[in-house]
């Protein structure tokens, strides 16, 4: 049941990806060019999305325990480390230049081009390295 639950969760966050035209990487990029061709729409989609998450964990975090597991997994807070900073840059650049983030890559592969199949094999290239680098410098 866990994997069916998962699946539909996964089906209504492509199908928003693809309904809120996120999937289209031009509609991306427009949003990061603030001095052309600006498109404030992934903004709403962002705010629409937060308000969603938050009141959905107000709803869910009032149950004794998640349907699913005997407790709840929520990710203590940490320090923000130099890893942290270097992830998240790398993640904004590629965001910036190719348009497309990992969570919606997936709903994008269906739109049958090219470019999400570029940047999937980027991504996972930039993997492969991460973990090589990784191995490197605690041996």
């Amino acid at each position: 049941m866990p994997i069916l639950t998962a699946l539909i969760i996964g089906l209504v966050f492509g199908t928003g990806i693809l309904v809120s035209g996120m999937a289209n990487p031009a509609k991306v990029l427009n949003f990061f060019d603030v001095a052309g061709t600006w498109d404030p729409s992934l903004a709403f989609v962002m705010a629409g999305a937060v308000a969603v998450t938050t009141i959905g964990y107000g709803l869910v975090l009032r149950r004794p325990r998640p349907v699913f597991s005997e407790t709840f997994a929520i990710p203590s807070p940490t320090a923000i480390t130099g890893r942290l900073l270097a992830g998240s840059a790398v993640f904004g650049i590629g965001w910036g230049i190719a348009g497309f983030c990992p969570g919606g890559l997936i709903p994008a592969l269906a739109i049958g081009r090219t470019e999400p199949l570029i940047f999937l094999a980027g991504l996972i290239g930039g993997l492969i390295a991460a973990r090589f680098i990784q191995a490197r410098m605690a041996s």
